[in-house]
């Protein structure tokens, strides 16, 4: 869709904006309501994607939205209705549970439609938490980013099955292009990193959190260490957001393991292309279902083998046997927090002849090209919201 309706103001809440799909998909979206004739505003307690969205043209309001305190909620709600009535807000956005309901009492206080995206899978362990997610299927649109997550929206909330619309992540294919990618910022981030020459290079790149699995990535680098396998240095890139303690486990078992020099902990990555153009291979390796899984995407769409967890909707993004023929596949899908698995595979993947590397690079790039490009994901997004109004 290439026009919003004349005055459509969108207004998307999230509880900040540092990395992560949730919120790189934020930024994607309202630079698409600008590009569109919209007016794109967006409500966190704001963070280093910060300046991405006001360059692109959208506006940003801090709230404390992150906070679950059942007073903040309420305080947040009669927050967001001054908003919507002050800025003449046409639909409500909603991308996270906590902001959710101040949004959803917001929305159908001012008679506005409300819509959410349901972008994880959310812990569902008793009655309250079930009662807690479940604002994230009680949009006039529930947007789930995978069909995975459809389907359980569906079995957690059949109250919202008529309602729910599948809109799977899109990235910046043309962005990971690594024909795009300067060699300029390939060597600027390959200093920053210390990366001597002549090794295989393996990327992670997610937040520093215990189900990301960097524990198995560390583990499985450990067993390579002793084989013929090319001494290949792995790259843990993410943000640990607080996580301190789970960033000393991880120095510790790289410490205990003898693995200074193979694996680096390197922070948050603000150039994944860059960091993709650099990679011989890139790893997925969470423990528990990804609701959609951005990063095999970008992978794919760099041309850089991949190898996943084969979990949650993994398989709709990295193709495998058995669900393809042998010549379909697209990366390799390997059991979660199996480090022997996980060893294996990179082992396989890294010794590839540079034909069969480039022809599953090949149809990996279709493939991702055919489905999770960020302008299908927008477009959709943007009808969804011009069919609820009036």
């Amino acid at each position: 869709m290439d026009r919003l309706p004349p005055a459509t103001t969108v207004l998307q809440v999230i509880p900040d904006l540092n990395s992560g799909g949730a919120e790189q998909t934020t930024l994607d979206v309202a630079r698409a309501i600008v590009k569109a004739g919209g007016t794109a505003l967006v409500v966190s307690q704001g963070g280093q994607m910060e300046s991405g969205l006001t360059e692109a043209g959208a506006e940003h309001i801090l709230m404390p939205v992150k906070s679950k305190n059942p007073l903040t909620l309420r305080k947040n709600a009669g927050r967001l209705a001054a908003l919507i009535a002050e800025r003449n807000v046409s639909i409500v956005h909603a991308r996270s549970r906590a902001p959710a309901w101040s949004a959803l009492w917001a929305a159908r206080r001012a008679k506005i439609p409300f819509v959410t995206t349901y972008h994880g899978t959310y812990n569902q362990s008793n009655a309250l938490k079930a009662f807690y997610n479940s604002v994230m299927a009680r949009g006039d649109t529930v947007i789930a980013n995978s069909h995975f997550i459809a389907r359980l929206i569906a079995e957690r909330h059949p109250f919202a099955e008529d309602r729910i619309t599948v809109i799977q992540r899109g990235s910046d294919l043309n962005g990971l292009d690594p024909a795009n990618v300067s060699a300029l910022r390939q060597q600027a981030l390959k200093d920053q990193w210390g990366i001597p020459a002549g090794h295989p290079i393996i990327v992670n790149i997610a937040r520093l959190t215990a189900w990301k699995g960097q524990k198995i990535v560390i583990e499985a680098m450990a067993r390579l260490k002793d084989t013929n396998g090319g001494d290949p240095i792995a790259i843990l890139a993410g943000d640990h957001q607080g996580r301190e303690s789970y960033v000393a486990e991880l120095k510790k078992l790289i410490a205990d393991n003898d693995l200074h020099d193979r694996v680096r902990l390197v922070g948050h990555c603000a150039d994944v292309p860059a960091a993709m153009a650099l990679a011989d291979l890139a790893i997925v390796a969470s423990t528990e279902p990804e609701a959609f899984g951005r990063a095999a995407v970008e992978a794919q769409a760099a041309s850089v083998p991949v190898i996943v967890s084969d979990l949650g909707a993994v398989p709709e993004t990295v193709l495998a046997p058995p669900e393809v023929a042998e010549n379909q596949r697209t990366g390799w899908r390997v059991p979660p927090a199996d480090p022997v698995a996980l060893a294996d595979a990179i082992q396989m993947a890294l010794r590839q002849g540079p034909e069969n590397r480039e022809q599953l690079t090949e149809r990996a790039l279709t493939h991702v090209r055919q489905n999770f490009s960020v302008e299908t994901m927008c477009a959709k997004t943007l009808a969804v919201y011009a069919g609820l109004m009036p």
